[in-house]
């Protein structure tokens, strides 16, 4: 699954760590989640997307067979 993450932290102008904190994960989880190294659990992007003021949608891109 595809992500804006960096984008929308970018445009937000926050760190991982600053996103991480809102979140309530590690900064490496963010990294890992950015990279597309692992994918977040429904509530944490869920979290994550309120913490852009976005839908999941508007953040998270579903590849068809991604999963």
């Amino acid at each position: 699954m595809k992500n804006r993450i960096r984008e929308l932290r970018k445009l937000k102008k926050i760190t991982q760590e600053e996103l991480s904190k809102q979140v309530g994960v590690s900064r490496q989880s963010i990294i890992a989640i950015e990279s597309g190294k692992f994918n977040p659990s429904l509530e944490l992007a869920y979290n994550i997307s309120k913490a852009f003021n976005s839908t999941i949608e508007e953040v998270f891109i579903f590849e068809e067979g991604s999963m």
